[in-house]
C-alpha cells in the first residue's frame, strides 16, 4: 500500500441538482473533458476523495451520489437497477456532459457500462476496477459469500440483515478493505443510512445482482453491456488489486482476452474497495492514462 497518507476529509464543495422528483448530490471540480466517477454499493462520492485530486488537473471531474445514497435525496421509489439508472442518465443529461470518460466500480460499473452501451456516441474511454464485466454464478462468488448472499436475497432474513442490522456498513465494507478504516471514515459511509427506512437502497441492491442469470432482465442487460465492452475499441484502463474480490487472479485471463485497447495496472494490495487501500496509485494511474491516451481521443465511437 502507498506510504502517502489517506485522508478522511472530503475536500470538495457539495453541489445539488433537481433530478426527476428528487435532488442528486455531486462534486464537480477541474476543467476540460468530463471524467465521471461512479461509486457502487453502499458507498458514495466519498469513495473517490483521495483519487480525484490526482486527476483534477487534467479534466472536469464529476462524482455523483447515486439516488438514495450519499447526500442525494431519498424519493419514494423501489431503488431497482432501472430506477438508479434512470436518475443517473437524467443527471448526465441535465449536466450536458459530452464525450465522457467513465471511472467505474461495483454497481457504478454496471450503471456506467449500461449507459455506455446505450449511448456509445457519448463515452470515449472507460477506467474500471472491481467491475461487473463477468457474469456471476453461485460457484464463482468469493469464498464464504455465496451463503451470505443467499440469506440477504431472502425477503425477511435479508431485511433483518441489511435494513435492521445494517450488515453492509457494519461488516462488509470494513471486511472488504485491507487497512482499518478510521472512525471518521466509517462515519462518513454510515451517515446516509441512520434508520431502517433510509437503508432501502442498500437493501435492494443485492437483490438486483444477476447470479446464475437471475434476475433475468438485469442479466440480459449485463450480457449486453459485456458484449458492447468486448467489441468497442475505445481506450480502457483496468485497475486490479491483490487479492481483489470479484476480479481476482482467476478472472484476469478472461479480462485480458475479452477486452481490447486496454491498459492493465496492478495497483498492489487491496480487496473490493480498493480506493480505500491505494487511492493515490489509482489516481496517478488514471491521470497518466488520461494524459497519454484519452486526451488525444477527440470523439466517441458513435
Amino acid at each position: 500500500m502507498s506510504t502517502e497518507p489517506i485522508s478522511a476529509e472530503f475536500p470538495f464543495e457539495s453541489k445539488f441538482l433537481d433530478v426527476k422528483e428528487s435532488r442528486m448530490h455531486y462534486i464537480d471540480v477541474g476543467e476540460g473533458g468530463p471524467i465521471v466517477f461512479l461509486h457502487g454499493q453502499p458507498t458514495s462520492s466519498y469513495l473517490w476523495r483521495n483519487v480525484i485530486p490526482h486527476v483534477q488537473p487534467y479534466g472536469r471531474c464529476i462524482a455523483p451520489d447515486l439516488i438514495g445514497m450519499g447526500k442525494s435525496g431519498k424519493p419514494d421509489i423501489d431503488y431497482t437497477f432501472d430506477d438508479q439508472y434512470a436518475y443517473l442518465e437524467a443527471l448526465i443529461e441535465k449536466l450536458g456532459l459530452k464525450n465522457i470518460t467513465l471511472v467505474i466500480h461495483d454497481w457504478g460499473s454496471g450503471l456506467g457500462l449500461h449507459y455506455a452501451a446505450q449511448h456509445p456516441e457519448n463515452v470515449k474511454a472507460i477506467a474500471f476496477m472491481e467491475a461487473m464485466v463477468i457474469p456471476v454464478t453461485w460457484e464463482s462468488m468469493p469464498a464464504g459469500y455465496a451463503p451470505v448472499f443467499r440469506m440477504i436475497r431472502a425477503p425477511f432474513i435479508g431485511w433483518l440483515m441489511l435494513s435492521v442490522a445494517n450488515l453492509f456498513l457494519v461488516k462488509v465494507v470494513p471486511d472488504m478493505i485491507l487497512r482499518k478504516l478510521t472512525k471518521e471514515e466509517l462515519a462518513h459511509y454510515k451517515a446516509p443510512y441512520p434508520t431502517i427506512a433510509s437503508r432501502k437502497p442498500v437493501r435492494v441492491w443485492p437483490t438486483q445482482l444477476p447470479i446464475d442469470g437471475k434476475p433475468k432482465h438485469i442479466h440480459h442487460k449485463q450480457m449486453a453491456w459485456i458484449k458492447w465492452f468486448s467489441e468497442t475499441s475505445i481506450p480502457k484502463l483496468f485497475l486490479h488489486a491483490e487479492p481483489g474480490a470479484i476480479l481476482t487472479d482467476k478472472e484476469l485471463p478472461y479480462v485480458r482476452e475479452a477486452f481490447s485497447h486496454m491498459k492493465e495496472v496492478n495497483i498492489g494490495p487491496g480487496k473490493h474497495f480498493i480506493q480505500e487501500d491505494n487511492p493515490h496509485r489509482i489516481g496517478k494511474e488514471i491521470a497518466t492514462w488520461y494524459q497519454d491516451t484519452v486526451s488525444t481521443v477527440t470523439h466517441s465511437e458513435g
